[in-house]
């Protein structure tokens, strides 16, 4: 090769390397469509932080690539309207700080001094977020209205996996991930007509705690293997708990508690737990509803003396039985519990089925008043205790098969 062609060879590279550095260090091309505004490539920033603080005042796409980012501080979004979107798990946010803070916090500066000063749709999709003993929550959110969290895989954190302060405007949370995290899997402080669909919900301390909120709307989520508690429900109403398989909770399944009333349980499979089923604290004006409570070994409904006036139908409470007098799990689970009423009053209880249990389908601890058990049907159970005329009123339209 000629001195000439070595030159020319050599400068086509250092002008081809150039211009990929020109152009990657560019811009986004500015959109043609009026009032457009380009996505923001987190690839091309030094930080996610970074990324983030470069969204205008209104707001503007994240998109974050694939990678694992260690991050010492939280990430923090202050802008309206934002959407922070990754590239499914292979978008990993790993935080390694081991102060107790979360690895994303998303709340309106302005509120340092206006206290009721909020943000409104932020939304976080397709990424995971991981953390350590101790960190804090995985996402802290704070008078956020219409968040919206999907498809987001959130682990090992030292607080909760999601933890929503006064996000009180129609908070979504869907098809979300949440594992072994110290705190709560989702914990709902003071919010408002919340939808929390689709989730899987694996070894947290409680897989979801709702508070001094009011309409939950809980369906169709898994929930499996807690440290404590299922679901958790204070000071709660107009609420609808439907579709959801519990199972395994060291604690309680569902506990309602702090006036909680006119709330609805129904249709979910609540089972192999240890130490209750449906546990209602202080609760009134309740539906429990067509749900099955199987193998549960102790106190499958439990009806406390602060709660009344509550509606138990259609459920069914049994053990492993499967035909020709077999148990699946006979040799490790044969326990099987029904409803104590415990000083209660106003209990409506028909239409159930207790079967192949270990304990009356009803047990009485203290005085309950005015409770109706009717059209039940009772296979293989022990015989309940007798109790006086005023508290209970179960004619003959009970069947009782040996």
């Amino acid at each position: 090769m000629s001195r000439f062609q070595f030159a020319s060879l050599t400068l086509i590279v250092i002008t081809l390397l150039a211009w990929n550095r020109a152009t990657s260090q560019a811009p986004a091309a500015q959109p043609k469509l009026p009032g457009a505004r380009p996505a923001i490539d987190a690839a091309n920033y030094a930080t996610l932080q970074a990324a983030i603080d470069a969204l205008p005042p209104t707001g503007g796409v994240v998109r974050v690539p694939a990678g694992t980012f260690e991050i010492t501080e939280p990430l923090r979004i202050s802008q309206e309207d934002v959407l922070v979107e990754g590239s499914g798990t292979a978008t990993h946010i790993k935080n390694v700080a081991t102060g107790g803070q979360p690895a994303i916090e998303i709340d309106n500066p302005k509120r340092k001094t206006e206290p009721r000063a909020t943000l409104w749709r932020i939304e976080l999709q397709n990424l995971r977020i991981t953390g350590n003993e101790k960190s804090g929550h995985g996402i802290l959110a704070h008078h956020v209205d219409e968040i919206f969290l999907h498809g987001v895989t959130i682990s090992y954190h030292g607080g909760d996996g999601i933890h929503l302060d006064h996000c009180y405007e129609d908070p979504r949370i869907c098809d979300c991930l949440l594992t072994y995290n110290k705190g709560a899997g989702l914990m709902l402080d003071v919010c408002h007509d919340i939808v929390v669909v689709g989730n899987h919900f694996e070894e947290n301390l409680d897989a979801l705690i709702c508070k001094d909120s009011f309409n939950l709307c809980m369906t169709g989520n898994n929930l499996d293997d807690h440290i404590r508690h299922g679901v958790v429900i204070e000071n709660t109403y107009g609420c609808v708990v439907s579709g959801n398989m519990i199972e395994e909770c060291n604690g309680i399944a569902i506990i309602l508690d702090r006036d909680c009333y006119g709330i609805t349980l129904s249709s979910n499979v609540i089972a192999h737990e240890v130490a209750g089923g449906i546990d209602l604290r202080d609760a009134h004006g309740c539906t429990i509803s067509a749900n099955t409570f199987t193998i549960v070994k102790k106190d499958a409904l439990r009806i406390g003396p602060a709660s009344s006036r509550i509606t138990v139908t259609g459920n069914n409470f049994s053990n492993s039985y499967i035909g020709e007098s077999k148990q699946k799990r006979q040799k490790v689970d044969s326990d099987a519990a029904g409803i104590v009423l415990n000083g209660t009053s106003d209990i409506a209880i028909s239409g159930n089925s207790f079967a192949g249990l270990t304990t009356p389908a009803m047990v009485w601890e203290g005085e309950s008043q005015r409770v109706l058990f009717l059209g039940n049907l009772l296979t293989d159970v022990p015989p309940m205790a007798e109790q006086p005329a005023k508290q209970l009123d179960a004619g003959p339209r009970n069947l009782a098969t040996p």
